[in-house]
Formats: C-alpha cells, sequence, structure tokens
C-alpha cells in the first residue's frame, strides 16, 4: 500500500499569535493560532504542526494553553516544537494534546535525550527539526543552525540527521533556513542530499510559493510537505496543494 503524502500548515507561535517572515525576520501577525488551525482541519490538512518561537517562560505557559485549545478543536494529529529539552516537556506536551514533539536545540546540546524521550515515549513521537542552511567547511556542505537561523551549531547537517535517526527519532522536519518564507520553491538538492542518508519519514519545510513547489519536493523524495505563509495569508489553499499533488501522480488523501 502506497502511504500518501501528507500537507502540513505550520503555525510559528510568539506570545499567542501566529507570526510569519522571511528567514524569520520581519515578522508579521498572521492570526489566532486556534482559529488558523481549526480553518485548516476543515480545509483537509493531514497534520498541523505547532512551534512556539517564543523564549521567555511566561511565553512557555501561553503555547501549553494554546496547544490544549488546538487539541481540542481539530481532529488530526497536532506536532509541537519549541523549548524541548527534555522527558517531562515531552510529557507536559502529550499531556496538553499534542500527538507529536518536535525537539531541536534541546537534542543538539544533549544528543543523548533523543534516546531518554523513545524509550519513554516511543519513536513516532519524536521529530527532528532540522534547521540547516549551506554553510563553508562542513563535509556535506550543510550546517545545523539555531536561533532562528543566526547562529551555527558546529556540525554538519547530514552527519547529524544520521546520528539522530540512529538515536531514535522517528521523523525529520528539514527546514532551509536559506529558503524559509522567501516563496521561490524547497531546497531540492538539500532535500535529496538528506533523503538520500535516512530511512525516516522526511517533512519538506521552507520556501513554498506555489502548488507546483510542492510537487517539486515530493519528486525529491518528501513524504510531507509543510508550509505557513502560503496557507495563511490565502496563497494557496491545502486543497490546492493536494490537487496538484494528486495531478502529478502522487497519492493524497483528498477531502
Amino acid at each position: 500500500m502506497t502511504v500518501a503524502i501528507r500537507v502540513i500548515p505550520c503555525l510559528d507561535v510568539t506570545d499567542g499569535r501566529v507570526v510569519k517572515g522571511v528567514n524569520f525576520q520581519n515578522l508579521r501577525d498572521a492570526g489566532d493560532p486556534v482559529e488558523l488551525a481549526a480553518r485548516y482541519n476543515e480545509q483537509g490538512a493531514d497534520e498541523v504542526t505547532f512551534l512556539d518561537i517564543s523564549a521567555s517562560s511566561r511565553g512557555r505557559e501561553t503555547t501549553r494553553e494554546v496547544v490544549t485549545r488546538c487539541a481540542e478543536t481539530v481532529f488530526i494529529p497536532l506536532t509541537v516544537g519549541g523549548g524541548v529539552r527534555s522527558v517531562e516537556d515531552v510529557d507536559i506536551l502529550l499531556r496538553c494534546g499534542a500527538d507529536k514533539v518536535g525537539i531541536n536545540t534541546g537534542a543538539i546540546t544533549r544528543p543523548e535525550v533523543i534516546d531518554e524521550i523513545t524509550e519513554r515515549f516511543g519513536s513516532q513521537v519524536l521529530v527532528l527539526s532540522l534547521d540547516a542552511r549551506r554553510e563553508a567547511g562542513m563535509p556535506s556542505g550543510y550546517g545545523v543552525t539555531t536561533h532562528g537561523g543566526t547562529k551555527s551549531a558546529g556540525l554538519d547537517a547530514i552527519e547529524w540527521v544520521k546520528q539522530a535517526c540512529e538515536r531514535g527519532v522517528g521523523e525529520v522536519l528539514l527546514n532551509s533556513m536559506d529558503a524559509d518564507g522567501t516563496t521561490g520553491g524547497f531546497d531540492l538538492e538539500m532535500l535529496e542530499d538528506v533523503r538520500n542518508a535516512i530511512e525516516v519519514p522526511l517533512i519538506a519545510s521552507g520556501g513554498a510559493g506555489t502548488a507546483a513547489h510542492f510537487v517539486d519536493a515530493a519528486r525529491a523524495g518528501a513524504d510531507a510537505v509543510l508550509a505557513a505563509s502560503v496557507f495563511h495569508f490565502d496563497v494557496l489553499s491545502v486543497d490546492d496543494v493536494k490537487q496538484a499533488l494528486d495531478k502529478a501522480g502522487f497519492p493524497v488523501r483528498l477531502a
């Protein structure tokens, strides 16, 4: 049985509001996360990803409240990431209603946390959020970044994603920081290189601007395609993307 390509709207949330910019800069308000999640649920999204990009403890509490409200509103899988550093953090988010939890900086700081989380909850719960960009001096040509792509982690992206998968992450969300928010298309070269390095499901993120871009990502090996701006600002609907994928011969779950 062929697995359908998943279409996933992404909610970047700070202080309880969805925001979006270019390369994580010049953020503008995109709406209420619960209302947007409900809209995407109605449009036939396969999942919703919710990323907390605020850093304060107050922001964390707001995020948990919003996650709970989203989980009560939508009936599709909800992935939540941002500030996850421990088994306890994952436990809290799952209790709030998340189906999967994304981890980035916490795993870079202490890779062993991947083993601890997957041993407790299973690989299917943990998604590695990989913010990568081209970086000179890295063996693969790609480096891992943190802080919205502004700081190099000093890690080769391909080596890091392979290590994370060996430790047990069940899925990888690959966000090209060079392409993020540009609407110029996914970084297909990076996507293909990561696809060739791992076997777990791969989500393409960063750069979508047209329905054809999502088809390109699927051809490059993505198991799922994720976007924010084009959905939030009504450039495309979830159905527009699914119809394009279906027309190109990819299996999708049509409404």
